[in-house]
């Protein structure tokens, strides 16, 4: 993908480079060549250089906008998109219900056309709001061969990256598991590359039978593939669980072998201190939705007790790719359960560096904005009113950069999106596709 020229400088920013587990924020000039940073030029800063962001030739004025690493959504469903709009007849009353009713009736109607146009539509979303790096949780057992590669066809044609996964389950029976797990294990071993990886994928522990587990203790034994899992979203889960395995879900996923580094415990809301005690203690993660469980009236994760020992990730359940927002109403949640400010801050700031220290299990060469490293960055709508300093980066970066839009996307040293327009593809055309695609699956939804 090269849709500019190859180099190309990013002047007049506050540059939010990371060093260590805090922020030197400079101001100056990028220098970007071969996809990657070839030189910073720090410079003084005066108020005569902001204005309007502009470009000439391959030079990009960022006139004073702040420039900060990309944004990753840890937990996505990407086959969620075209469900706006729909016709939803049956009862939405509980969790259980919901997905009968909405996600697991839609999910068996998609094919790879539809998979193919909710990728799309996932790349366009997604680049407007600065996510340039997907984890993503993916369902469509009527079209399960082939289809994280379709996915990764999609987002490719975007210039962004991701880890991706099928969500294996036993809900539509054993062959369609099997092909699940088959999915999740070909693509690991098979379509990985420098910008896109594979993880195992499982619904919840409660539609997930033991055979299952099993297969999937096999698969990623000898390797360090981890588990991208929905755990305890609901409190149905450990009940259920509880009921047809006798255990609950977090010691079971333990007992079966599956819980290491790199895995992802999406949700983790109905979890006691012991069970995030075992999360922590082999150093898997959590992956907070805000957004879906408050839409699904789930409960909320006990955000203070998972500080104490689990790296905090962040994502959106598919609902949206607004990651800024997301952010910013973890932290805002925080200070409503009471965390003092320097707390809710402090949470804040660890959930920020988890983050770049979990995606760089993936992908070691993510960026910390420095002399060598890949030219992904994001520009900010934001312009400044008071001095950027070390010590006031966060309380920026809270309460200025996430309210204002992403005006800028550079992705590999290309502009994916420059001052609100997209550089990737005709986004009529794409627009189009995707409407032709969500129509399809209204009609079959509303047949079904």
């Amino acid at each position: 993908m090269n849709n500019s020229l190859d180099s190309k400088k990013i002047i007049n920013a506050f540059i939010a480079q990371i060093s260590g587990e805090g922020i030197n924020p400079i101001f100056g000039d990028i220098e970007i060549s071969g996809g990657k940073i070839v030189s910073i030029t720090e410079k003084p800063f005066s108020p005569g250089l902001l204005g309007e962001s502009s470009s000439k030739g391959n030079v990009y004025n960022a006139a004073g906008r702040l420039v900060t690493i990309p944004l990753v959504n840890f937990h996505d469903h990407i086959y969620s998109r075209l469900a706006k709009g729909l016709n939803i007849t049956g009862d939405l009353s509980n969790f259980p219900n919901i997905l009968k009713n909405l996600w697991w009736k839609l999910d068996l109607l998609l094919d790879e056309e539809m998979n193919y146009a909710s990728a799309e539509m996932t790349a366009l979303e997604s680049i407007r709001n600065g996510v340039t790096y997907i984890f993503d949780h993916h369902a469509s057992p009527s079209h399960t061969k082939g289809s994280l590669n379709t996915i990764k066809s999609a987002l490719s044609n975007y210039g962004l990256r991701g880890v991706l996964c099928f969500e294996t389950t036993n809900r539509y029976g054993d062959e369609l598991a099997n092909a699940g797990l088959d999915e999740n294990i070909d693509f690991a071993h098979n379509s990985s590359d420098s910008n896109f990886k594979g993880m195992i994928g499982l619904h919840a522990s409660f539609t997930v039978d033991d055979y299952i587990l099993d297969k999937t203790r096999e698969a990623i034994s000898g390797t360090d593939l981890g588990i991208h899992v929905h755990l305890c979203e609901d409190l149905s889960d450990k009940v259920e669980t509880n009921r047809k395995y006798d255990s609950l879900p977090v010691q079971r996923f333990i007992d079966a072998g599956l819980v290491n580094s790199k895995s992802i415990f999406a949700h983790s809301i109905h979890l006691d201190e012991s069970e995030i005690s075992l999360i922590g203690e082999r150093g898997a993660s959590a992956a907070l939705n805000l957004d879906s469980n408050l839409n699904n009236a789930v409960g909320l994760a006990k955000y203070a007790n998972l500080n104490k020992s689990v790296s905090l990730l962040a994502g959106t359940d598919g609902m949206h790719a607004n990651l800024a927002r997301s952010a910013k109403q973890i932290f805002l949640l925080a200070r409503h359960t009471g965390m003092s400010m320097d707390d809710a801050f402090g949470y804040f700031i660890r959930l920020y560096f988890t983050q770049i220290e979990f995606v760089k299990k993936y992908f070691p060469d993510y960026t910390s904005l420095s002399v060598g490293d890949r030219a992904d960055m994001i520009v900010w709508d934001y312009v400044m009113p008071t001095p950027l300093t070390q010590g006031n980066f966060f309380g920026h970066y809270i309460y200025g950069a996430l309210e204002y839009p992403v005006r800028t996307v550079i992705q590999n040293g290309n502009f994916l999106m420059k001052d609100f327009l997209f550089t990737a593809s005709n986004e009529t055309e794409v627009r189009q596709r995707i409407y032709t695609q969500g129509v399809r699956l209204k009609e079959k939804f509303e047949a079904n």
